[in-house]
């Protein structure tokens, strides 16, 4: 399969230089335009402000890119829900079809290993639906974290999931997950979830030293680490948590 790296993201692996994988689901379905278009390069600003390279990951008219220009960018933000939402089952249809995908998760994490990019870095993953013991309905985040050695820092899973049983499911996967100066997993939009992480990192250092031996090990899986939402917005993400919360209560 044809893949376009982008010359700057290219030139970047070809150094060894830090290179940083981002979705793109999160600008065609996250949020409208043009606050999409700012978060975007916001995003890569922060990426770039600490010294490596950002590849945000979509395919164009049936071609998979890693790494985008502004023009690509901007097309992506003003198009939106026009690109199919994109995750590991979904690729062979939209390259073989010449359509257009916004990556979620598991297919950001496809091609970023695929062309040798060993972080990536998003908001939230999938996981565990609630009820998901009877309906099965799993995210492929999740398997893909099981199969595909890329280590994706996020602030957690999206707290409209059962994230006991997201991080009984990574276990059973064989996922390193790990809570970035924290004890608890965190639930996205707050600090906590009540749930104890089986490894806890204080440092870059000790996460890329984790992510070295998984490498080394040749484990064959991804890790998860988990950075909890800032102190500074975790009193809006407060209210946030505690509306979901009662509509949880309403729709049982």
């Amino acid at each position: 399969m044809s893949i376009v790296v982008a010359p700057e993201v290219a030139a970047a692996l070809a150094r060894c230089g830090a290179v940083v994988a981002l979705e793109s689901t999160i600008i065609c379905h996250g949020m409208p335009y043009p606050k999409n278009l700012q978060t975007a390069m916001e995003v890569e600003a922060i990426v770039r402000d600490n010294g490596a390279i950002p590849a945000t990951i979509a395919i164009l008219d049936g071609v998979p890119h890693v790494g985008l220009n502004s023009e690509q960018l901007k097309r992506l933000a003003i198009s939106g829900r026009q690109f199919q939402k994109t995750a590991r089952r979904d690729i062979a249809h939209v390259v073989a079809s010449g359509g257009n995908g916004a990556t979620t998760v598991s297919a950001t994490m496809f091609f970023a290993h695929k062309v040798g990019i060993p972080i990536f870095v998003t908001g939230g993953i999938g996981g565990v639906h609630r009820h998901g013991e009877q309906t099965m309905d799993v995210s492929s985040d999740l398997t893909e974290l099981g199969k595909t050695p890329v280590a994706v820092v996020s602030a957690g899973v999206k707290s409209i999931l059962d994230i006991p049983r997201t991080l009984e499911y990574l276990e059973t996967q064989g996922v390193t997950v790990a809570a970035y100066r924290a004890n608890e997993f965190p639930a996205f939009f707050t600090e906590i979830s009540g749930c104890q992480v089986p490894c806890r990192v204080d440092s870059p250092e000790e996460c890329a030293k984790i992510i070295y031996a998984n490498k080394n090990l040749h484990l064959g899986s991804g890790i998860l680490i988990a950075a909890p939402i800032p102190k500074q917005h975790a009193a809006s993400g407060k209210i946030i948590e505690s509306a979901i919360q009662t509509a949880l209560k309403e729709a049982e």
